[in-house]
């Protein structure tokens, strides 16, 4: 009998400490693959640095890459805690289109039940984006804005062929501006939002490896 080939790797990328605490304090059961939860650093420079460097292993060639972490939620009517879910990521270097978000809706309903899922293209910036700049890239079409998922999904394709996503968790929304992520209820909100979505992740990663018919 042939052997198995092995399980392809998932990348699961993130920018803050807080971030990654908050990943490193999930349910780590039910990965299909080897996970690696890599800490980016703020802003898409350190991001683009980071990712690249890490996808230069041998042992990460083909590996799924997922951004994660906080956004800033564009839409009236968002809320922190509630969940974005990429369509593509932009900035003004190109668009990367996102693969397997329904099944990562699905499984986010499932993994943090109650909380909004939102859907829609994730745009990039360099900065903490405030007031009516939030109303401007609102108008381009974009539902949320983060400063490293463009950055890491951009990376990620030109390192080589792969499947990428982006699903960020809101802290900061149009009538729920805060200034310090760790201190205010909103803040708490979706760092507990974050600690939990992990299993989503793993299911979407393992739906990847199912055999396409």
């Amino acid at each position: 009998m042939a052997p198995q080939p092995a399980p392809a790797p998932l990348l699961i990328a993130c920018a803050l400490g807080i971030e990654h605490l908050a990943l490193r304090a999930g349910d780590r059961g039910g990965a299909g693959g080897p996970v690696t939860v890599l800490r980016t650093g703020m802003g898409p420079r350190a991001a683009e640095r980071s990712v690249a460097r890490v996808l230069a292993d041998p042992a990460l060639d083909g590996a799924a890459v997922l951004a994660t972490g906080f956004c800033a939620g564009l839409a009236p009517g968002m809320h922190p805690g509630d969940l974005v879910v990429a369509e593509e990521t932009r900035d003004p270097r190109g668009t990367v289109g996102c693969v397997g978000t329904e099944r990562l809706v699905a499984e986010l309903v499932r993994a943090v039940p109650g909380r909004t899922v939102h859907t829609g293209p994730l745009t990039g910036s360099d900065h903490v984006v405030r007031g009516v700049e939030r109303a401007d890239l609102l108008a381009t079409g974009a539902i949320a804005v983060d400063m490293e998922s463009a950055a890491t999904l951009l990376c990620a394709v030109r390192a080589g062929a792969r499947p990428v996503a982006a699903v960020r968790v809101v802290v900061d929304a149009p009538e729920h501006e805060l200034v310090r992520i760790g201190t205010l209820r909103g803040g708490i909100s979706a760092f507990r939002v974050l600690r939990s979505v992990l299993p989503a992740f793993f299911e979407w990663h393992r739906s990847l490896l199912l055999p396409r018919r």
